[in-house]
């Protein structure tokens, strides 16, 4: 349980970095805390995606993956990344990601912040 914490926490601030860092990538609301409601929800959906969604895709194209030398993987990144926009506008939830290049930018940001996070933050359960 304290590992699923410790990921979820990781994926909001990562989050919380490509919003900052992007113009494209937004987050509204009200009052700082709703924000951080906010951004904790739609970091369990981005969880949840790259939970059930990330594997079967990996797996579809993983002729691409040997054939890009795994560079694929930025493309898959966004698509999750999008997706996790797309629930999120379903949910009425204030997160949205604007383009896809946008979303390959953003990949990026979040995969090298929480990958940053995993190694500072405690691991185990």
């Amino acid at each position: 349980m304290k590992n699923f914490v410790v990921k979820t926490i990781a994926n909001a601030g990562a989050l919380a970095v490509a919003v900052w860092l992007l113009d494209k990538i937004t987050l509204t609301g009200g009052s700082t805390a709703r924000k951080a409601g906010t951004l904790i929800v739609v970091a369990l959906i981005f969880g949840l995606v790259n939970f059930l969604v990330k594997p079967v895709v990996k797996v579809l194209t993983f002729p691409l993956f040997i054939l890009t030398l795994g560079l694929i993987t930025l493309v898959v990144n966004a698509c999750m990344l999008l997706l996790t926009s797309w629930v999120s506008g379903k949910l009425d939830l204030s997160f949205h990601v604007e383009g896809f290049w946008t979303a390959v930018v953003g990949g990026l940001i979040v995969a090298i912040v929480s990958w940053a996070l995993h190694v500072v933050l405690p691991d185990e359960d």
